[in-house]
């Protein structure tokens, strides 16, 4: 069996973890708001394609923001527990960095689902967070090094 020793610095990784959950909070409260626009009631998850297809230009405009915002707030839930769990490892090995990178991840996800939302830009503006998922790719990785770390000690 292996003891895992927690460094000192893991408090910072707790820190970014909870950025995460604070970044789904505000991604929520966000389509709340879109929602409320576009007037899309519970239980429906989206505007349909018929609702999109026959509305006038600035309803139209108001249901695809808010599916663009539901998206992207489904996106952030998509990727989420992967995330939080490779910073969880990570952090062990490096936790300042770990840290960093968490919290580096939240405000890209917060860019992204913000540029999600800018139909001036045809959704290209969902590029804004691009970086996020390349930090969470390399989180990642770097969770699968750390974990073989132990495996194999």
């Amino acid at each position: 069996m292996v003891a895992i020793e927690v460094p000192a610095e893991y408090g910072y990784v707790l820190f970014s973890v909870v950025s995460t959950f604070l970044t789904g909070t505000i991604l929520g409260f966000r389509v709340g708001s879109f929602r409320k626009a576009a007037k899309v009631p519970y239980p429906f998850e989206y505007a349909s394609y018929e609702q999109v297809q026959t509305a006038p230009a600035e309803r139209k405009a108001q249901l695809l923001a808010f599916n663009a915002a539901q998206r992207g707030h489904q996106n952030f839930g998509e990727n989420h527990l992967a995330t939080v769990g490779s910073l969880l490892i990570c952090g062990l090995s490096q936790p300042k960095v770990a840290a960093g990178l968490g919290v580096f991840w939240s405000v890209n996800r917060i860019l992204y689902s913000i540029g999600y939302t800018n139909w001036n830009q045809n959704g290209k503006g969902r590029y804004a967070g691009g970086l996020g998922m390349l930090t969470q790719y390399g989180l990642v990785i770097w969770a699968g090094v750390v974990s073989w770390g132990f495996a194999t000690k």
